[in-house]
């Protein structure tokens, strides 16, 4: 609930990993989902319109399902190795120009993000990054700042 007042005083949406009925209860704005937590159907009855988001790996034919099943972004990547998660997928940059050419869906990029790499992520013209690693490996302040 902490989080949630955050969330609202910075007007930033707050999305609940992995777990729909924690975003229902907590009155998020969605969820996010991972290939191997609950279904978009499931998730959907749970949290009705509010947003859900789809981990879609490096993947076409989960970008693909994702749509199809009426999701409200995806997710690709891990695009580069990462501390903070086991990498099982790496995405080419050129998957992102293809998401973008397929769907007009929000596509956010993530894995391994970091201020040396993002550069040429960007000519590919994701709508979000999602950078972890990148961040809370340093202190946060000085390294958000570093992305400017």
């Amino acid at each position: 609930m902490k989080i949630k007042k955050i969330c609202k005083k910075y007007k930033v949406k707050l999305v609940i990993n992995d777990d729909p009925n924690l975003a229902k209860e907590v009155s998020a704005d969605g969820c996010h989902l991972g290939q191997n937590d609950m279904n978009i159907q499931k998730a959907r009855k749970i949290i009705r319109k509010k947003i859900i988001g789809i981990t879609c790996h490096n993947s076409k034919k989960l970008i693909r399902q994702a749509v199809k099943d009426g999701a409200n972004y995806i997710a690709i990547g891990a695009f580069f190795k990462s501390k903070t998660k086991k990498v099982n997928y790496i995405a080419k940059p050129s998957l992102i120009s293809w998401a973008k050419r397929f769907t007009k869906l929000p596509v956010v990029i993530i894995g391994g993000i970091t201020k040396k790499n993002f550069k040429n992520l960007l000519l590919h013209k994701p709508d979000f990054l999602a950078i972890s690693g990148g961040i809370w490996d340093k202190k946060p302040a000085k390294a958000i700042r570093e992305f400017l």
